[in-house]
């Protein structure tokens, strides 16, 4: 069936969702509370989830490929973790004091990741990157940061420079330009942030050299979700490590959402091995999370056994009991036969989709590694942020393939990075492949615009 929309929403979204879509007008000034809902125009509003499946309020049900960003890596109402949260409620949501939660679930991560010696939980993913940076700066005295053109890492002003980049306005190839995320961001944020191109080693060694003497922190995700979800190429990892120690930068792997990628995360599937990590997401279970881990020498700015620390971190619910509870029965349920079973779904996708892409020979590609895919509306497979932002026509493809994808009840995220869940099984997978390949063929005349 080939997907429609209208004023009034795209035609999956039911009598519900545009009932609560105009109640929410009245009191959000867009209808929604973050810029990150979907919306076509209407957003579909959900009743609850059930594992790898949303119910909306309309009582359609949909394979969730979103996992809200990524989070649900067990899907919906894990079973462990709504036990483990059950129990804690009765015990209390937050306390002023530390509990013995917060330890178990560090010594969890601590003890899986190489080179996490110690860690801080906060409360969000962007905070863990705004404490990791500060972090930084405390530790080599130097304020500035480079990071990756389009690579998202929250919201703090440094970080969103040249996330959201356009061809007129992101500055020749080899010298990228500082470009404001908002109306109004300080000049002063713009003049403290280096962007670097992706895979590009010679500009990365030679931004990062001429900035050295006043650079705190390289941000770097392993695989910048919104940036391609582009695999790094071992050299330009080599060289950002190499350029970090050289010059005495504290380098910085954002692994809020990459570290679903595997029992160790993403940077030891990629041989990176930064001085501080950010975790976020799956960390929680479902729960609101944040954490900055690392090497202890450089974690030390925290220490406040002696008076005021270097850094002070705070945080009236940073490691409150039901986050801690939640993460730690989610985290211990990731086990390597967990990661192993997604790998191979994963896997089984991926390659599913290039084989439907090679048989009706359009212009696709897929990326991503372990839960984690994108699909490209491009023959080509991206190499950075530049290569992978789509053109309008493109743009107008992607839009259309999430229509049909929501006509089939699955949930793709537009234009961003889906991911599977342990509950998730071959035929789950093998449904998304074969609703892509069914796009591609009953959506032959729009795919023919792409090559005009």
């Amino acid at each position: 069936m080939t997907a429609t929309a209208t004023t009034e929403g795209h035609n999956s979204v039911g009598i519900a969702s545009r009932a609560a879509f105009k109640r929410a007008r009245r009191v959000f000034v867009d209808g929604t509370s973050r810029v990150t809902i979907e919306r076509d125009p209407i957003p579909r509003y959900m009743d609850r989830g059930e594992g790898a499946h949303l119910i909306d309020v309309d009582g359609r049900r949909f394979l969730d490929l979103n996992g809200n960003f990524t989070t649900l890596i067990h899907g919906h109402g894990f079973a462990p973790v709504i036990e483990a949260v059950t129990r804690q409620l009765r015990s209390g949501t937050c306390f002023a004091n530390p509990t013995l939660a917060e330890i178990g679930l560090a010594e969890l991560i601590c003890g899986r990741v190489p080179g996490a010696e110690t860690i801080r939980f906060v409360n969000t993913g962007s905070e863990a990157v705004m404490f990791a940076i500060k972090a930084a700066r405390a530790f080599t005295g130097r304020a500035a940061i480079a990071k990756i053109e389009g690579a998202y890492h929250g919201a703090y002003d440094w970080v969103e420079v040249s996330q959201a980049s356009a061809p007129g306005n992101w500055g020749p190839a080899d010298d990228p330009a500082r470009v404001p995320y908002y109306r109004g961001m300080p000049a002063s944020v713009l003049d403290e942030v280096v962007p670097l191109r992706f895979n590009d080693v010679n500009l990365a060694e030679r931004q990062i050299a001429e900035n050295a003497d006043r650079l705190a922190a390289i941000v770097l995700d392993p695989m910048p979700s919104r940036a391609g979800l582009i695999a790094p190429t071992p050299e330009f990892v080599a060289a950002i490590q190499q350029a970090a120690k050289r010059h005495g930068i504290v380098l910085i792997a954002d692994e809020v959402l990459s570290f679903r990628q595997g029992y160790q995360g993403a940077s030891a599937r990629h041989q990176l091995k930064p001085d501080l990590f950010t975790f976020g997401k799956i960390i929680g279970g479902g729960l609101p999370i944040g954490a900055i881990a690392g090497a202890r020498e450089v974690m030390s700015v925290f220490d406040a056994s002696s008076g005021r620390p270097t850094l002070p971190q705070g945080g009236t619910f940073s490691a409150n009991p039901l986050s801690m509870t939640a993460g730690l029965a989610s985290m211990t349920a990731l086990d390597p036969a967990a990661f192993e079973h997604l790998e191979t779904l994963g896997d089984r996708l991926r390659d599913h989709l290039g084989r439907a892409i090679s048989r009706r020979g359009v212009p696709f590609s897929v990326s991503g590694a372990a839960s984690l895919f994108r699909l490209h509306p491009k023959a080509k497979l991206p190499r950075d942020f530049r290569e992978a932002t789509p053109t309008a026509a493109e743009a107008h493809v992607m839009k259309e393939l999430t229509r049909s994808f929501a006509d089939a009840s699955i949930v793709l995220p537009y234009g961003a990075a889906a991911c599977l869940s342990t509950p998730m099984t071959t035929d789950d997978v093998d449904l998304v492949a074969s609703v892509f390949d069914n796009f591609l063929v009953t959506r032959s005349d729009l795919i023919e615009s792409l090559a005009a």
